[in-house]
């Protein structure tokens, strides 16, 4: 027992972004994140979650008899046939924002790591699910965009790409979204990791494109805590990550307007995802990875 019971906290400790930091390899993190997750869990997120890829299913009435894998037939004397990628259940799509604002970080791990991780690990899920995964890195614009595929070794050109992001300047949300928006035509999940740091109003008519083409959508609001909370102490120079633009000030003295713009900001998304059906998903990169899962887990039985 307490052997099973170390291990779980083995497992779980790779929740914490810090703990994953210290791993070098991207597909390693995902692995260990997930495994993480799916060991705390007493049952399947959801029906039909599989941990393992599910490379072939059983036979059934109107299957084609030259798809049966004959080798796996006489080690199990029962019939299976492989599976293929137009197989897969669902096709998903990770929209990261790589521009230079989300290389911010206050403590040991910057908002862009954060997103590459839990980009990572939904890869995982997916893929292992046997779902289509796509991925765009985008800032002002799209860097770069791999399509959807199911198959393992699509999670080794997913992982490269986290692995070797580099970093724009400046953020152009809606342009990415729009261009995506027209770009994706079969109805699936796209799911956008960004500080948001734009014009709200912009983004949001962004999102609507996607929902308009009757896209489900998921927006991970991803925030550094000092970017919220403002708990800056001495006088302290500010500087805009993206156009340079430097300010000195004594942060109480400003403090409590910024935290009501801030809140502002925030909620300005928050109630327009919730008008076009949108999960919006504020996350701080403070904390454990299993909340963004869950939060996609859910989407993804509901989705179907």
């Amino acid at each position: 027992m307490k052997r099973q019971t170390s291990n779980v906290l083995d497992k779980r400790k790779y929740l914490d972004p810090t703990m994953v930091a210290k791993i070098d390899n991207m597909a390693l993190r995902a692995r260990l994140v997930v495994e993480g997750y799916l060991i705390g869990q007493h049952k399947s997120p959801y029906h039909g979650f599989s941990v393992e890829f599910a490379e072939h299913r059983a036979y059934g009435h109107g299957d084609e008899i030259r798809h049966i894998d004959w080798k796996l037939y006489g080690k199990t004397d029962r019939y299976y046939v492989k599976r293929y990628e137009e197989e897969t259940n669902l096709r998903s799509y990770i929209l990261l924002d790589t521009s230079q604002s989300m290389t911010y970080s206050s403590g040991s791990i910057s908002k862009l790591e954060y997103a590459s991780y839990l980009s990572a690990a939904l890869t995982h899920l997916m893929l292992n699910q046997r779902d289509g995964m796509g991925l765009v890195l985008f800032d002002e614009k799209i860097r770069k965009f791999i399509p959807p595929r199911a198959s393992a070794s699509h999670a080794n050109i997913i992982m490269s790409a986290l692995d070797n992001i580099n970093t724009g300047k400046d953020t152009q949300i809606r342009t990415t979204l729009d261009h995506m928006a027209e770009r994706i035509k079969k109805r699936g999940l796209v799911i956008l990791i960004s500080d948001l740091l734009d014009d709200p109003e912009q983004v949001l008519m962004g999102l609507n494109h996607f929902r308009h083409n009757k896209q489900e959508m998921i927006v991970f609001h991803l925030l550094d805590r000092q970017e919220h909370d403002f708990q800056f102490g001495d006088r302290t120079k500010f500087k805009d990550l993206e156009t340079g633009e430097t300010i000195t000030t004594e942060p109480w003295h400003i403090r409590s307007a910024y935290q009501k713009v801030i809140e502002s900001f925030q909620r300005k998304y928050q109630l327009g995802c919730r008008n076009q059906r949108i999960d919006y998903v504020p996350l701080f990169t403070d904390q454990p990875l299993d909340i963004a899962l869950n939060e996609y887990l859910n989407k993804r039985k509901r989705t179907g």
